[in-house]
């Protein structure tokens, strides 16, 4: 209730003084002088304020402000400035000027103009929402600015109804990541990971992001898949002028900048964020052990290095570096832009988590009785390297080519040292786990767009192709114990044979390549009115998207054990250091260790996936205020997957057709208030990983996942109702609700009878998802005569949602009417910004919490564990000096609040004082000082 109450004082407070003010409309064009060519991209804007317009492609204008006299401005880069007086704004009546603009001839020869709209600022991005024929939000390149984010994920949780899950995977509207499209640049990102469908967001600096839209609702022109929400990220492409710009920042970390850190020694590529083969498996390596002598265990046990103890050092300060460059030049006719832009950054992170799971509660004392305790001491160096290299080439006024490169690597050096009691043995343990990640996606595009028939048709096409890879070389899991409450030294557990825990050794390698192509066709009927806001011609559109998916995947593990009929082993050699007991001359055939192999069949895979859509959609006005589009995309879909059991060869082989309607519509209420309705069907196609019936285990939740060859493909209604009101052109208020019904979701389903944490995936009978969502962008400007306060702005946008899934009759050991996985019931995102143009000085004051959500689906033996609220602040200040200098300075994550892990023991989904928490750290406070300087 206080919640509810919040938001509703906040959006009377805001938005209340706009809908009471009387508006008039400032419109126009504004063109060249010499030429009389319309100026793309140019900015009108009152003198004196933050009211203003950009040009859209005809230099076309459109800006609301109260009754009065004003003065007018138009930029726009080596255009001189110019400024019109006397410009008189009336009640409800409507004021047209048609302005020309002249060259300065004292730049022509500095920088040559290609009339291209621009896409980043926040003014851009609202004009795209309001636009927009479905429910969008987004987040703008300009407002990622203002921000301290270092990639997408930090972004993105700051668009409405979207969270994050483990630091890289969106949520949106409370959904679970499988149920979210992602594409970069128009085309479908393959996945960067083995066990999840989904995206990695993480992999994605800030640096390269010109916009992120998410789109809510379905429509033909979208992909077929998605339940959430599908998510646009548009990687930078136009140059203004020809510019340098190199920025340096480094960073401090409360809890582990100069603080101990434990580490061990990698590849000497590791500062580039990939393994140069160090961790590899050797060349020689045998390519299965099942058959091997135990000499030739012994020589491939030998042949890795010995290395389980981690090093300890001392963290330094993490750095971020990059730099740009744009240049615009002419070829002929031909009109070239090109951005590069390369990034590094290396940060640490120490964590001191405790880790503990209880028992049944138990009467007689009337607690939990505790069956392990540990604390981790977890240290991980990430280094990111990345490159974007885009081109742009105006043919003509009428013709454009787009080539977009980009490139990340980014490589994760984990270790952790675990410590504690385990009372089911009655152990205290000593263990350790040595891991190194890397990933990789390399994503390229060729787009032209043509403008044919007077401009009343566009055709737009695209290639590409994207390449991923997953390299996880040598993870190592070692235990060692001795009897509790015992001074003892620590024995290593050696297994009776191969295990992912003990003396264990996991190499995997995922590599996915995309090959797409794309073509889209808008004729609209008639002429447009040059002078409108809005182009309400006919629309009519045709297009079609294909795509061709290739996953090749390998895993293979291995233990150190005595031989099997070895009745007489030397245990003395258990009495070593760890960092000794491994050694070459303790592995032997006769009487030391040798190397057991427990890879399956199951732990490789190979799998492709052939898509193929087309879609015809119209957009047709109706009268003067609704606005009507929809229409059909046909998808065809393939997947086919091999790999092998112990009993056997495992093929799919799922070919499906499916008809997906939509229907949106758009009623202008007023000129600058909307109301958006909308409907459609969509599906969400199996994962890879959720068909190959591998195995995993995951040493940090102590899990095992396998998949299910037998998964059906869910059908997913949608319908979506919102109010948009525009009070300028950086001004919004949108409030809206939304409905979806799911027909055969997939869902996690625990195996009880494996007697381990072991889940695999199945398709639950149904499941319903429904919420409220709203978002303010209000200027203080109209709000005070005080200029500090008319420097102020305000981003608030909150979401409530609520879900269910009924599991059905298979639901096995686990409640059969839950939420769905990962949804918060609310999530609430604001930012206060101060930017003083004068002075070249900004600061930002952010916040953000979500409301508790399911972390892992629990069992009768097992409750479902819940992560907790957790409330963010993070605070920035930027100062420019002079033209080409800029220092920012900024503290994330001021108040320092707890992660926690919950699991609740009385299943009523209510954390009390009953419950327990299962894993609870503090990450430390952020602090980033850094410069940028332009040359």
């Amino acid at each position: 209730m206080k919640f509810y109450l919040l938001l509703f004082l906040a959006f009377t407070t805001i938005t209340f003084p706009g809908f009471a003010q009387s508006t008039g409309t400032l419109t126009g064009r504004v063109t060249d002088k010499n030429t009389q060519e319309p100026v793309i991209g140019a900015v009108v804007f009152i003198t004196g304020s933050s009211k203003g317009a950009s040009t859209d492609h005809n230099g076309n204008f459109s800006i609301k402000v109260e009754p009065g006299i004003y003065k007018i401005a138009v930029t726009y880069v080596s255009y001189k400035q110019t400024n019109l007086e006397n410009i008189k704004i009336e009640t409800g009546k409507t004021t047209t000027l048609n302005i020309k603009i002249e060259e300065d001839s004292k730049m022509l020869n500095a920088v040559t103009i290609v009339g291209t709209r621009q896409t980043n600022t926040e003014m851009s991005l609202i004009t795209e929402m309001k636009k927009s024929e479905i429910v969008a939000n987004g987040v703008s390149g300009e407002q990622i600015a203002k921000s301290l984010d270092r990639d997408a994920a930090e972004t993105v949780k700051r668009i409405p109804g979207i969270s994050i899950m483990d630091n890289r995977f969106i949520v949106i509207r409370g959904m679970n990541e499988r149920y979210n499209t992602v594409m970069l640049n128009d085309a479908l990102t393959p996945s960067t990971e083995t066990d999840a469908k989904a995206f990695s967001f993480d992999i994605l600096p800030t640096s390269v992001i010109d916009r992120i839209m998410v789109f809510k609702g379905g429509s033909p022109e979208l992909p077929g898949e998605f339940a959430g929400g599908v998510i646009k990220v548009y990687t930078k492409n136009f140059a203004d002028e020809n510019t340098n710009t190199f920025s340096l920042s480094g960073s401090y970390r409360a809890g582990t900048t100069f603080k101990n850190f434990n580490s061990y020694q990698g590849s000497k590529t590791d500062f580039l964020g990939f393994d140069n083969g160090k961790r590899a498996l050797p060349g020689q390596f045998p390519e299965s052990l099942a058959d091997a002598t135990n000499a030739q265990r012994a020589d491939a046990g030998k042949a890795l290095e010995n290395t389980w103890v981690p090093e300890q050092g001392k963290a330094a300060p993490d750095l971020r570096a990059s730099l740009g460059m744009t240049r615009r030049f002419n070829i002929g006719s031909a009109k070239i832009s090109n951005l590069t832009a390369v990034s590094y950054s290396n940060s640490r992170t120490m964590l001191e988590a405790n880790r503990d799971k209880y028992l049944n509660y138990d009467e007689a004392t009337q607690t939990h009785p505790q069956e392990y305790s540990f604390k981790d001491l977890q240290s991980t160096e990430s280094v990111r390297l990345g490159v974007i290299h885009n081109w742009s080439a105006r043919l003509s006024n009428n013709h454009k080519l787009e080539f977009r490169n980009l490139f990340n690597q980014l490589g994760a050096n984990q270790t952790t040292v675990r410590r504690g009691y385990d009372r089911s043995n009655q152990q205290d343990q000593e263990n350790y786990a040595l891991r190194y990640e890397s990933r990789r996606i390399y994503s390229g595009q060729l787009q032209g767009t043509h403008d044919l028939n007077n401009e009343n048709t566009t055709l737009t096409w695209t290639t590409g192709f994207a390449s991923t890879n997953r390299n996880e070389p040598d993870y190592r899991r070692v235990r060692t114990q001795r009897a509790m409450g015992t001074t003892d030294a620590f024995k290593v557990v050696v297994p009776n044979g191969p295990t992912p825990k003990d003396a264990s050794r996991f190499f995997s390698k995922l590599n996915e390549e995309t090959y797409m192509v794309s073509g889209d066709a808008e004729h609209r009927l008639g002429q447009k009115d040059t002078l409108a806001a809005d182009d309400r011609r006919i629309k009519l559109r045709t297009g079609f998207y294909a795509e061709k998916k290739n996953r090749d995947f390998a895993s293979r593990y291995f233990s150190y054990a005595f031989r099997p009929d070895n009745n007489n082993p030397d245990l003395s050699v258990l009495d070593l250091p760890l960092s000794q007991i491994f050694a070459p001359e303790n592995i032997k055939p006769n009487n030391g260790f040798i190397l057991e192999e427990g890879t399956n069949p199951s732990d490789a895979y190979t799998a492709s996936n052939d898509l193929a859509a087309g879609y015809l959609s119209a957009s047709v006005p109706v009268g003067a205020r609704l606005l009507l589009a929809g229409g059909a995309r046909l998808e065809y879909n393939r997947q086919r997957l091999s790999t092998a059991t112990s009993s056997g060869a495992v093929e799919v082989d799922n070919p499906i057709t499916r008809l997906l309607p939509s229907l949106n519509l758009s009623y202008n209420l007023t000129e600058n208030q909307l109301l958006r309705a909308g409907t459609s069907i969509s599906l969400n196609r199996p994962e890879f990983r959720e068909l190959a019936p591998f195995t995993y285990y995951d040493f940090n939740t102590n899990f095992e996942v396998t998949g299910n060859p037998e998964l059906e493909t869910p059908t997913i209604y949608n319908a979506d109702v919102r109010y948009e009101y525009y009070a300028s052109p950086t001004e919004v208020l949108s409030v809206g609700t939304f409905f979806k019904h799911f027909q055969n979701p997939i869902e996690n389903f625990f195996i009880v009878s494996s007697g381990a944490n072991s889940y695999t995936f199945k398709n639950a009978e149904s499941a319903i998802s429904y919420g409220l969502e709203a978002e303010v962008r209000k200027s203080f400007f109209d709000l005070s005569e005080n200029k500090f306060v008319q420097n102020l702005s305000l981003v608030l946008n909150a979401s409530l949602i609520k879900s269910q899934v009924t599991l059905g009759e298979e639901a096995d050991g686990q409640a059969k009417d839950r939420p769905m996985m990962g949804q918060s019931p609310y999530i609430v995102n604001t930012g206060l910004y101060y930017q003083n143009d004068e002075q070249k000085f900004q600061a930002n004051l952010l916040y953000n919490v979500m409301g508790k959500r399911i972390y892992i689906v629990g069992n009768y033996a097992n409750p479902t564990v819940f992560e907790m609220p957790r409330h963010q602040i993070d605070f920035t200040v930027t100062k420019g000096f002079g033209e080409r200098f800029q220092v920012t300075a900024g503290v994330q994550d001021l108040l320092n609040q707890q992660y926690n892990l919950v699991q609740d023991w009385d299943q009523n989904s209510k954390i009390t004082a009953f419950d327990k928490s299962i894993l609870n750290y503090k990450r430390g406070p952020y602090t980033t000082l850094g410069m940028s300087y332009k040359f």
